[in-house]
């Protein structure tokens, strides 16, 4: 092959290259969304405030991925004698982020207030527990 031959030939496919580059940034647009994920629970204490009525506090502990992941929200639902506790997670998109795990600890409420007398399961991403009203939780 010819040296012009084998110049054009590597400056078309520079040029494809380049073309395909910008056509692949254009298609993105612009900014990638943060993921979103399941917090990583290992361990929940339920702290029962000696109060009339009765205050309970679930600690969860557990890790993050990353430096860069966050608790995005922590919601809660009751079905039955059951607290469903959802700790979810946000993390930018494309960011460089230490690769270390983080620890963290978040005390999360339960709406107890107004409860009748009986014993309730309280699971957080997985990790359960329970309680025990001996008397209706209500003034």
């Amino acid at each position: 092959m010819s040296r012009l031959k084998h110049y054009s030939l590597l400056v078309a496919t520079m040029v494809l290259l380049l073309v395909t580059v910008a056509a692949c940034a254009a298609g993105s647009g612009g900014e990638e969304l943060p993921t979103s994920g399941m917090a990583q629970v290992d361990s929940i204490d339920l702290l029962i405030l000696e109060s009339f009525p009765v205050q309970i506090t679930v600690m969860a502990r557990g890790n993050l991925p990353d430096g860069c992941t966050m608790i995005d929200q922590i919601a809660q639902e009751r079905q039955g004698n059951t607290f469903k506790v959802t700790i979810t997670t946000r993390r930018p998109a494309g960011k460089m982020c230490t690769e270390a795990l983080v620890p963290f600890e978040e005390a999360i409420s339960l709406e107890v207030n107004g409860l009748p007398a009986g014993t309730y399961t309280v699971d957080v991403n997985g990790v359960t527990g329970s309680f025990t009203l001996d008397v209706d939780n209500e003034l």
